[in-house]
């Protein structure tokens, strides 16, 4: 990766690591909303990704616009006047107060509301800017759209609990009631495949995943231990 003028190769890892965000921001949101990513070392072309940027006309290579950077260079003077005030002697922080909400208006003269958020690099220096736009005037399909659950769609099950011996637990039974409704695996199977299945599922990952699982199953930790090691080997 070739390092940008004015970014260290760190700055630039940062940078590029937010490039993903920009995609699942944009398909998490929906298209009433426009995610804009700059990189502040070059602002005549610094805009590097963006996503619906139908809304503004706006593509890779634009310049930064007059009001991110005025906003930029509040951030920069705020902090400065915070850190000269409580730590004089310390760098600058990445730490929050970095960004900024408020309300706008597309040079088609539609509403918008955005926030937008600096990107810190090595030492805190603001090396890019993260900015999430909100087109006001779209349709309320659009806004909905993403959130709206549809049976026919496949959907994945997520468990929040509190601590991991919970989570294996929960995961064991979900997974051990499936093996022993499933006809096609042999009594004398079973065990192994549930362990298949929460080898697969990342469950051994988890701190104390063999005891728990073996003590579940009433088999011991080695048998447990065996059916990994042969699935590491697989």
């Amino acid at each position: 990766m070739e390092e940008s003028c004015g970014l260290s190769k760190a700055d630039q890892l940062i940078i590029d690591s937010y490039k993903n965000t920009v995609d699942a921001l944009a398909a998490y949101l929906g298209e009433a909303f426009e995610i804009v990513l700059h990189q502040l070392d070059d602002l005549d072309h610094s805009l590097i990704k963006a996503a619906n940027e139908f809304h503004s006309g706006r593509s890779k290579g634009a310049p930064i616009t007059d009001l991110a950077l005025s906003l930029l260079e509040d951030i920069n003077k705020n902090q400065a006047e915070v850190r000269a005030a409580e730590h004089p002697a310390e760098p600058p922080s990445a730490g929050a107060g970095l960004f900024r909400t408020y309300y706008s208006k597309s040079k088609y003269g539609k509403p918008v509301k955005s926030v937008t958020t600096v990107i810190c690099g090595e030492g805190g220096r603001a090396i890019g800017l993260l900015c999430i736009n909100m087109y006001l005037d779209s349709p309320l399909s659009a806004l909905l759209q993403p959130f709206t659950f549809n049976e026919t769609k496949d959907y994945l099950p997520e468990n929040y609990i509190n601590d991991s011996e919970e989570l294996i637990s929960q995961t064991l039974e979900k997974i051990r009631k499936e093996v022993e409704q499933d006809e096609s695996v042999l009594v004398s199977q079973k065990n192994k495949e549930i362990v298949t299945i929460l080898y697969h599922q990342g469950i051994f990952k988890l701190k104390n995943a063999v005891k728990i699982i073996s003590e579940k199953l009433n088999i011991s930790r080695n048998t447990v231990y065996l059916h990994i090691r042969a699935l590491e080997d697989s």
